[in-house]
């Protein structure tokens, strides 16, 4: 599959994963949040709480389950896009953040909250 194509189906399910959330009752505030660091795919507001949500897709699980994509190397990209995301957006570090996965394995979807937790360094 083209990177173009993985893109687009990237796409797909991100949206797939914004419309489960709202249903939910979350607020979508951005998508494709990206610095140099990396990227997060859905930043949405929960109540008081920031949820950065990492979207994975997998069409079967022959190569492992969508959660299992998001390891520690993964938590901690994610964790420093959020920094970078507080401070780009003036919000003070005491700012109540939570760390989903959204894990899509054909069509179905798995939602994960609080996923994992704020990882800076890997221990």
């Amino acid at each position: 599959m083209s990177e173009q194509n993985r893109r687009k189906l990237g796409e797909v399910y991100e949206k797939f994963a914004c419309d489960f959330l709202r249903q939910k009752g979350l607020c979508i505030l951005e998508t494709n949040f990206r610095v140099r660091q990396g990227e997060i795919d859905i930043v949405a507001r929960d109540g008081n709480t920031l949820v950065f949500a990492e979207v994975k897709y997998r069409k079967n699980k022959t190569k492992g389950t969508p959660e299992e994509a998001v390891g520690i190397r993964k938590q901690i990209q994610i964790s420093k896009v959020a920094m970078f995301y507080l401070a780009f957006h003036h919000l003070p570090l005491t700012t109540l953040c939570r760390f989903d996965v959204i894990a899509i394995c054909n069509k179905e979807l798995h939602w994960i909250p609080n996923a994992f937790p704020f990882r800076w360094e890997r221990n």
